[in-house]
């Protein structure tokens, strides 16, 4: 039996426009995507039955075609008739349905894990290129990194790594459906759009400030007035000493950029202690080439929890 276990990070969104709807119906967008250091395990081991098995901590959550690690897995398998079966054990830390790409994440480790496993010799392209099949954010979770996005999300261009920063997530206990989001959207009326060209010079400058004063999601003026929580979490971590904070992806995920570690620390409690959210994680941006760790260091040399099971 082989085996291989992998780290399937999320993403946040530094900044997100809707450029506009489509005539197809789908929106054309321009992201700022950032990895960051939270993450599901991913463990896949070959077995002899020719079947794709999903295991999962998460008793909810689907182990059968709708789930995109059993898509992921049987997109290669078949294409390249593999004729022995996998079993998938996905352990779940990125919080579930939250605008941070986790699903997406799954997918683009697992793409990687059958490769690997089953020696197909595809590159990164290839695989990027068979990912946009199972959902428009796989390519950029098997990228990594720091990325715009444009198109319906597939188009991609690396851009200089995020500068080093605290980030404090939050994902309060609601579920927002995308497709109410982006159904709400009036992506040809909007008035006002994310400054995503001055995001990437303050990229290009590795200007922090820069960077957070000018994010932006258009998806807020959707999901703000249905559900205010996301309002509330971004004005504590704001009180907090957050740079700046905003909603991921379509939500309702929210989380705030911090330049010291202390604030961030106490902005976490504050966040607990007002019972705003149940899941919330301090971490750092991933910028590729790096090893994922779960602890780091500030600068005054003291541990900062991160990532997977941190904090």
């Amino acid at each position: 039996m082989k085996e291989i276990k992998l780290k399937a990070l999320a993403k946040i969104n530094l900044g997100l426009d809707v450029v506009r709807k489509r005539a197809d119906g789908y929106h054309e967008v321009r992201m700022l995507m950032q990895t960051i250091k939270m993450y599901d395990r991913i463990h896949i081991y070959t077995i002899d039955k020719p079947e794709i098995k999903i295991k999962t901590n998460l008793p909810y959550l689907p182990v059968n075609e709708n789930n995109l690690a059993y898509k992921a897995a049987k997109l290669l398998m078949e294409e390249f008739n593999v004729q022995q079966g996998v079993s998938i054990q996905l352990t779940k830390y990125i919080p579930v349905a939250a605008g941070m790409a986790g699903g997406s994440a799954n997918a683009a480790a697992v793409l990687v894990g059958i490769n690997r496993l089953f020696k197909l010799r595809l590159t990164k392209r290839d695989l990027m290129e068979r990912g946009v099949a199972l959902g428009a954010d796989v390519p950029y979770c098997l990228l990594r990194g720091t990325a715009l996005a444009e198109g319906i999300g597939e188009e991609l261009t690396v851009l200089p790594s995020m500068p080093e920063c605290y980030i404090l997530v939050a994902k309060p206990e609601i579920h927002v459906s995308t497709k109410f989001v982006y159904g709400n959207l009036q992506a040809n009326e909007l008035k006002e759009h994310p400054d995503i060209e001055g995001q990437i010079e303050a990229l290009r400058e590795q200007d922090l400030k820069k960077l957070a004063f000018k994010m932006g999601n258009v998806l807020e003026t959707v999901t703000i007035p249905a559900y205010p929580v996301i309002g509330e979490l971004k004005e504590q971590m704001l009180a907090g000493g957050a740079l700046n904070a905003m909603m991921s992806g379509s939500g309702p995920t929210v989380f705030g950029l911090f330049d010291d570690y202390e604030k961030a620390k106490e902005a976490k409690r504050q966040l607990r202690h007002h019972k705003l959210a149940k899941q919330i994680y301090l971490t750092s941006a991933y910028n590729t080439g790096e090893h994922t760790r779960n602890v780091v260091h500030n600068k005054n040399g003291e541990s900062v929890e991160r990532g997977g099971k941190s904090e």
